[in-house]
């Protein structure tokens, strides 16, 4: 059964430049740069936030394959020690010591193929030899994997600090912006921007408490979703008291049973895409 996406709450990344016809050109054009600086933010900050998976995927995958690696040598180092207990046996036993290049051998699978050592292939060691031979394989080819996903754990790392500057910067440029300004304009601004905050503020509170809901995936997303009105937003939080839109909608969806990535940019390739004309409340909806 397909899983539906509710929606669990409406996050718009995009902020309304305020409409004050008394306001000069100066100001206005501040305000819509300030808006369009911390969009960029929040975008930079959702970048992150899927660079961030990425790096903990590769860093799970990498305790596995050093793991793996570990029982892999550990393998070579038992096969390596019955060759060799094998090969001093030949010795004693024939008198020739050919037996013991086995053991100093680095690649066995050439040795097999001397016609020196087919008197002891006769004698079933060859087996023995291509055990070793197995395992030293496996070390290198564990080694190799390793060594490949640290040099892209260390460019995701990498990334992900640009993303993060980037963002920061962002969000510095609008201070500077508004630093500019009279001080009169920057606390009209401001009283504006409270203004708005908290009539949405209001009508959320106003739409929490009047939600019922049912018991549908989605109404299970919402209704956590409306309990959380009024904390505050912050860039890779997931609650309990602090939130940014991916962190919220996943925790949302947690409680629903849904599993879902701290990511809008992920998010948005999980479950069902339907019809706008068929959205139901706690459908998650993306833009850009």
């Amino acid at each position: 059964m397909s899983i539906r996406i509710f929606l669990a709450v409406t996050v718009f990344l995009t902020s309304m430049s305020i409409a004050d016809s008394q306001a000069a050109p100066t100001v206005a054009s501040a305000q819509r740069e300030v808006d369009r600086l911390r969009t960029l933010a929040a975008e930079k900050y959702e970048e992150a936030n899927e660079t961030n998976i990425r790096i903990r995927n590769l860093e799970r995958e990498m305790t596995s394959l050093n793991a793996e690696g570990k029982i892999a040598k550990k393998q070579l180092e038992s096969s390596s020690l019955a060759l060799s207990r094998i090969a001093v046996a030949s010795y004693k036993g024939s008198g020739l010591g050919n037996g013991l290049d086995i053991v100093f051998s680095a690649n066995p699978t050439q040795y097999l193929s001397d016609a020196s050592v087919l008197d002891l292939i006769a004698r079933g060691y060859s087996a023995s030899i291509q055990k070793v031979a197995f395992a030293q394989q496996q070390v290198q080819a564990s080694q190799i994997l390793v060594n490949d996903r640290q040099r892209i754990l260390q460019r995701e790392k990498v990334k992900l600090n640009s993303e993060v500057r980037a963002a920061r910067a962002a969000l510095t440029r609008a201070e500077k912006i508004l630093s500019t300004l009279k001080k009169e304009d920057r606390e009209k601004l401001a009283a504006a921007e409270a203004k708005r905050e908290n009539k949405i503020l209001q009508e959320s509170k106003k739409y929490a408490s009047s939600y019922v809901g049912d018991n549908s995936r989605g109404s299970v997303a919402l209704k956590f979703a409306l309990k959380q009105v009024g904390d505050v937003y912050v860039w890779a939080a997931a609650g309990p008291t602090r939130w940014d839109c991916s962190g919220l909608t996943m925790r949302s969806f947690q409680q629903a049973g849904v599993s879902l990535p701290h990511s809008s940019r992920i998010q948005v390739k999980y479950g069902k895409s339907v019809k706008y004309g068929s959205l139901k409340p706690g459908d998650l909806l993306f833009f850009g």
